[in-house]
């Protein structure tokens, strides 16, 4: 596992439980399917499920150009923290946890905490990512890569929920 970088407590941030669990609610009221597409260019289908019986919800992401393609994210709750487990087609794991809420709670940051199958944080990961509510259909989130110690990447991919028929 790679080494916890230094991050925010969550008194500086004043991340309390209830603040926290009203947060991954929220989160739990983007289930369902969403079209994103990328400031790189590439165009996404993202489905959020709610699942075990409320306590995680998994993102997982479409933009699969060969068989076996495609990424994963958890959101779940650990204690008065809310994680974001991201299984990456670069074969590594990496934890984030919300560091900032910001915006009337409308922005959030997550930020790295650790990792698996990496065996240093320099081994190239998502680091971080900006989630920004826009409204109940639209959200964008940011991601950086990070690699031999900088960030080496930053995008930006605006959703937009497919309502159902």
């Amino acid at each position: 596992m790679a080494v916890s970088p230094i991050i925010a407590s969550a008194a500086d941030n004043e991340l309390d439980r209830s603040r926290v669990v009203a947060l991954f609610e929220r989160f739990k009221k983007l289930e369902g399917t969403w079209q994103g597409k990328s400031t790189k260019g590439w165009e996404d289908r993202m489905v959020m499920k709610v699942m075990a019986r409320g306590t995680v919800i998994m993102e997982t992401s479409e933009f699969v150009d060969e068989p076996e393609e495609g990424m994963a994210s958890m959101y779940h709750l650990d204690g008065d923290r809310l994680l974001l487990t991201h299984y990456c087609e670069a074969g590594n794991v990496p934890v984030l946890q919300v560091t900032r809420i910001e915006n009337e709670g409308n922005t959030i940051t997550f930020d790295f905490k650790s990792g698996f199958n990496m065996s240093s944080r320099d081994i190239g990961h998502m680091d971080k990512m900006v989630f920004h509510w826009i409204d109940e259909d639209h959200f964008s989130s940011q991601w950086s890569w990070y690699k031999e110690g900088k960030q080496t990447w930053f995008e930006d991919i605006q959703y937009v929920r497919i309502k159902q028929k």
